[in-house]
């Protein structure tokens, strides 16, 4: 039974269950044949959306009946162990499918229940030998240079900020990975909410949703543990800055994420969490700032009169005109110049005036060298960016 035969047609509730079960089976290869990081479900008022986000971006490849919405969710229920039942409340779990893809480590369900019935996702994890290694995943010779430095203190606080799906857990995994192999005997331990890169020889601990073990319970508990390089999946609250702060100020190398689009920004946000300026420059030794541009796809990009290339899309790209991700990246050091702004209470458009008289020039000047390259459009870098993209900053203070 194909996608397509369910349209303008109607099954009995038996022929329909029994269909369904192919019908999700070939959703989800068609999904890993494409590359796809998630599977959308999304119910509307007369039928059920299926969408891929290739490449960062949500595309619509399927409208099913609304008359097959809730087998549909069922079946996903019953690969992801949730409870079929529950049809009021949000339900999480780990789906145990076959793949003739070897590179499909993991697949996550997530169910919402909405207004026009339930809201389905699923997040697939792929196996990428290349995402592994710091070396690879794109970084700048200066960048990259710095990076490695930082992985040498013994403490200090990096900062890795960028919206969601900007590539910063990879790109921490891959800094655990190098600190791990240059340091054999060090004690690394991680903390996330979930676990998403699973690394041999690290302690991992998942922080549960709603569980007795935030993430500020199992910090200062940890702390106890003699670590020495921590990871935070994500600095969310006052109370996680400070114990973060405290533990750079302590001997530990840690790291973690903000959602913030500045590194200016991120230093702003830390400070509105009640820590004093003084343990922000005492404490943070970098704030790393990425983003994820998509590459144009090789097989049909289009050169432009006016240079550069536009995207057009085939059978290899899905369509879409891009096929894989290109990282563009910014790193702020905390030197002398910019501690004692932030000490003197200078705000964010301050801090980023400071960089940009020194030279720095940004995520906007790292993306347009991508752009002259052909391995990406202007309008992509537009969008990711943003129309503030000018005024951001990267690399170190003297």
């Amino acid at each position: 039974m194909t996608v397509s035969s369910y349209k303008d047609k109607a099954y009995d509730a038996n022929q329909a269950a029994g269909s369904v079960v192919g019908l999700v089976d070939e959703l989800i290869d068609k999904a890993i044949e494409a590359g796809a990081s998630d599977i959308h479900f999304e119910p509307g008022a007369s039928e059920l959306t299926v969408k891929f986000r290739l490449d960062g971006i949500l595309n619509t490849v399927e409208t099913l009946p609304k008359s097959i919405s809730d087998n549909v969710i069922a079946r996903l229920k019953v690969l992801g162990g949730l409870l079929t039942y529950r049809n009021d409340v949000p339900q999480e779990g780990r789906m145990e499918i076959e793949s003739s893809r070897q590179d499909v480590v993991d697949r996550r369900l997530s169910v919402f229940p909405t207004i026009y019935g339930q809201r389905a996702v699923i997040r697939i994890f792929y196996k990428n030998a290349q995402l592994t290694n710091l070396e690879h995943l794109g970084f700048s010779p200066q960048v990259l240079e710095s990076l490695k430095q930082i992985a040498c203190a013994s403490q200090g606080i990096l900062l890795v900020t960028g919206p969601a799906g900007s590539g910063k857990s990879t790109t921490l995994g891959a800094l655990l990975r190098h600190i791990q192999k240059q340091f054999s005997g060090k004690s690394i331990v991680t903390l996330e909410d979930p676990v998403e890169i699973r690394i041999d020889g690290l302690t991992q601990v998942q922080i549960t949703p709603y569980g007795p073990m935030t993430f500020p319970t199992a910090l200062r508990s940890l702390l106890r543990q003699d670590p020495q390089v921590l990871m935070i999946g994500e600095i969310r609250d006052a109370e996680t800055a400070k114990i973060v702060i405290e533990a750079g100020l302590t001997g530990h190398l840690l790291m973690s994420t903000m959602h913030s689009g500045t590194a200016a920004s991120a230093i702003l946000r830390l400070l509105e969490m009640g820590i004093e300026p003084y343990q922000v420059t005492s404490s943070v030794s970098a704030i790393l700032n990425q983003r994820l541009l998509r590459r144009l796809c090789e097989h049909c990009k289009k050169p432009l009169d006016t240079g550069g290339f536009e995207a057009t899309g085939c059978d290899k790209c899905f369509k879409t005109g891009f096929r894989g991700r290109i990282l563009i990246a910014d790193l702020v050091q905390l030197g002398p110049r910019l501690r004692k702004a932030i000490l003197a209470g200078t705000d964010a458009d301050e801090i980023e005036k400071i960089l940009s008289e020194k030279g720095h020039t940004g995520l906007l000047m790292n993306g347009l060298r991508i752009v002259a390259e052909g391995l990406t459009t202007r309008a992509e870098l537009d969008k990711v960016c943003g129309p503030d993209a000018s005024r951001d900053v990267s690399a170190g203070d003297e």
